[in-house]
């Protein structure tokens, strides 16, 4: 899924954001915030009309509280990804590392836990806007440079922001594939969780690296427990599958990514919660 760059002298429409959250003083603080951003922003109250305020402004950007009335978070995530995927942030009330997992599997890109710091979210909604731009479709003449690459029975399609892992399509969000690519381009190497964070949110902060862990589970969950390994203490490594069959497709043939052709779309949504 590709953001328009809205920050382009080109293109000064504003960010669009829709604030989904039932506590009105949260609320008006984000959308006070934002707006003095120069974001346009648009607030729901609860499930259902979060929902039709996201079909009817087609956001760049979500924040999403998990605790709603109507019905939850998850449920907006999931309806409103299955209309058009979007770029989601969650809210929880609850520091429990099942429902971050939760919320990420059902297509939410990153995730805040209640009370946080506005000027905190604000960075982190700056950096998955970067995140999502960069994930647009390569400039022409680019994707010829992308090659796949393949590890074993894994198989990351760079320019279709892909994987395949043992012929299987995997459905992973524009963080969980770009935390992929980051570990696939030092395989076996140890990335600090701090690195990570660098590279992938774009963003350094010692508080973040809970988020980091929950994203590597959540690729674990999609492709397997033995593709990333934790050193701990230090952080986590691509660990290179055992190769497929001897008669299968070498690394960089057209047959290892022939398959990728008929893979779906990035970031569909996944009912893998």
């Amino acid at each position: 899924m590709s953001t328009p760059d809205r920050s382009s002298a080109a293109d000064p429409s504003p960010v669009r954001v829709v604030v989904i959250e039932d506590e009105p003083t949260i609320t008006r603080a984000i959308a006070d915030r934002l707006t003095a951003e120069g974001w346009e922003v648009s607030t729901a109250l609860d499930g259902p009309s979060g929902v039709r305020t996201v079909a009817e402004v087609r956001p760049d950007l979500v924040v999403l509280d998990v605790m709603l009335p109507g019905f939850d978070g998850l449920e907006v995530c999931r309806r409103i990804q299955a209309d058009e995927p979007v770029p989601v942030l969650m809210l929880t009330a609850r520091d429990d590392e099942t429902d971050m997992l939760v919320g990420l599997g059902v297509g939410a890109d990153d995730y805040m836990t209640k009370p946080f710091s506005i000027r905190e979210l604000v960075a982190r909604l700056k950096a998955l806007l970067r995140r999502v731009r960069r994930a647009g479709p390569p400039a022409p003449g680019e994707a010829e440079k992308q090659e796949a690459l393949q590890f074993g029975d894994l198989v990351i399609d760079r320019a279709g922001r892909r994987v395949m892992r043992a012929g299987v399509p995997a459905h992973l969000t524009p963080t969980e594939f770009d935390l992929l690519l980051c570990l696939a381009h030092a395989p076996g190497t140890v990335l600090t969780r701090e690195q990570l964070l660098a590279d992938v949110w774009d963003w350094v902060d010692a508080t973040g690296t809970r988020t980091v862990d929950s994203h590597v589970k959540a690729l674990r969950r999609k492709l397997g427990a033995d593709l990333v390994r934790t050193v701990h203490g230090v952080g986590y490594a691509l660990e290179i599958p055992e190769d497929p069959e001897e008669d299968a497709p070498a690394a960089g043939s057209e047959g290892a990514v022939a398959n990728l052709h008929s893979m779906p779309t990035p970031h569909e949504p996944t009912s893998d919660s």
